[in-house]
């Protein structure tokens, strides 16, 4: 395996783990028991790539390795354990969702472009590999999703992938295009938890007098 294989191989893990966390740690915050903790760590860690590899057309990644399955599982186990340390859960799974957005940002973006895909569909994928999970913890949470919070999130994994795509395209090597984009994504989300960070919102106007019309 040479040195791309296994960053990305490395990114993919920290990936898969901290999602699978967060999952554990959304159902710790509904006091589930631990196949539910399983659950929901394992659709949260492979829902993203799921859908990337089904748009792709290409064998579903956890089909083909068994530790993408495992990963969850002992992360399920960790968190039922652990949870309660935690002085606020909520704040650990944003966090965590922080690390793992920026992670998946690359991969997904990386995984398309070596298929052979285009840049303009590496972008889109990376941004669905990163930011899917979350929505489906959320949802199975019936937590609002953390898409609809008001500071930056999807703008993250855009700034990631986007990152790796066009140091990817102007073939810069790829543990410097994959380091940028995960520390830009990362770097976004961290200063729209901290200090608020956000796009201008579209504002509701009265509507038109339809006796003008």
């Amino acid at each position: 395996m040479n040195q791309v294989s296994i960053l990305l191989q490395t990114l993919d893990y920290v990936g898969i783990a901290v999602f699978a966390a967060t999952g554990a740690l959304a159902a710790s915050r509904k006091q589930l028991d631990i196949v539910a903790f399983v659950f929901f760590a394992g659709v949260t860690a492979v829902g993203g790539g799921t859908l990337r590899d089904l748009l792709l057309d290409v064998p579903v990644f956890w089909v083909r390795s068994p530790a993408y399955l495992a990963i969850p599982l002992v992360v399920a186990a960790l968190v039922y354990f652990t949870a309660h340390l935690l002085e606020s859960r909520y704040r650990v799974l944003l966090w965590a969702d922080a690390v793992g957005l920026g992670a998946y940002a690359v991969v997904g973006a990386a995984k398309t472009l070596a298929v052979g895909a285009s840049a303009a569909d590496a972008l889109a994928l990376g941004i669905l590999t990163a930011t899917f999970g979350g929505v489906i913890r959320d949802v199975l949470a019936g937590e609002p999703s953390v898409i609809l919070r008001r500071e930056l999130y999807i703008t993250c994994a855009f700034a990631g992938a986007l990152t790796f795509v066009v140091l990817a395209g102007v073939g810069a090597p790829f543990w410097t295009g994959a380091t940028a984009g995960f520390l830009v994504a990362f770097g976004v989300r961290a200063g729209a938890l901290v200090w608020g960070w956000a796009l201008p919102v579209y504002r509701a106007r009265p509507g038109r007098d339809s006796a003008t019309l």
